[in-house]
């Protein structure tokens, strides 16, 4: 007997889409049949069939048109993954009030936009599914990344509250907590260190398994979280971090 993809006739939209682990979780999506917008500043790098439409998610109007132009394009929206985000580095003292704002704007009003703009599709949707990428900095201190970790702390409890908010509304909420991810934002992030080979094995050794999580492992976690088989999970945070968060073993 033949079994129907897993996402079939489901809709996604996934948010900062074109690159790291929006691209992957975006082409896992596809490749387990849904159907695919990317929303991302840069939609040119939107995956091979896939839609991609520009949207700066720090921004309302151009939010809600991209969220619109993709519930119109797909004819509803099933499952919204709201990846889009930006990092930074530095202690406290290093870290001025725009870039507090900035990180806050994009990592967690991103979500909110992008959600409230969602949700009266999902509300209509049988399979109503919100994924928000996280982060393990949300629980864990890590050092020179204060503005990103509070941050992602504020993603955790944004996803906790909104989960209670919706479950009448049968929309399912949940988030992924990657540990360091091997994506072009942390790339980059190595290449302005002083020894960006010494910088790299310095964030392998961190984690337990001893290397950097892959955009397509943190991918994997989201598109279980989505799937229509997972009708029980919410307010769920699945953490793919290396064994970052829980393992301390001895060195």
């Amino acid at each position: 007997m033949s079994q129907k993809p897993e996402f079939e006739g489901i809709r996604a939209v996934v948010t900062g889409g074109a690159s790291g682990i929006g691209a992957a979780t975006a082409t896992m999506l596809r490749l387990r049949g849904a159907s695919v917008y990317c929303l991302d500043l840069h939609p040119e790098g939107t995956p091979h069939g896939c839609a991609g439409l520009p949207c700066d998610v720090a921004d309302e109007v151009s939010t809600s048109k991209a969220v619109g132009d993709a519930a119109e394009g797909l004819g509803g929206i099933d499952v919204l993954v709201n990846n889009a985000g930006v990092g930074a580095s530095g202690t406290i003292e290093e870290s001025d009030d725009d870039t507090f704002r900035r990180l806050h704007e994009v990592n967690v009003l991103g979500i909110v936009r992008a959600t409230r703009a969602a949700l009266p599709y999902l509300r209509r949707s049988e399979n109503a599914s919100v994924v928000n990428t996280c982060s393990v900095a949300a629980t864990v201190g890590l050092p020179q990344r204060v503005a990103y970790s509070a941050s992602k702390g504020a993603v955790l409890s944004l996803t906790l509250a909104m989960a209670a908010d919706h479950l009448r509304d049968g929309v399912r909420v949940s988030c992924v907590a990657p540990g360091t991810a091997d994506t072009p934002w942390v790339q980059r992030l190595l290449a302005e260190a002083d020894d960006p080979v010494a910088a790299r094995r310095a964030l392998e050794a961190r984690q337990p398994t001893g290397r950097l999580v892959s955009a397509e492992e943190v991918a994997r976690a989201i598109c279980s979280l989505a799937s229509p088989l997972a009708g029980s999970s919410t307010g769920t945070v699945v953490t793919v971090d290396g064994g970052l968060t829980n393992l301390r073993l001895p060195g």
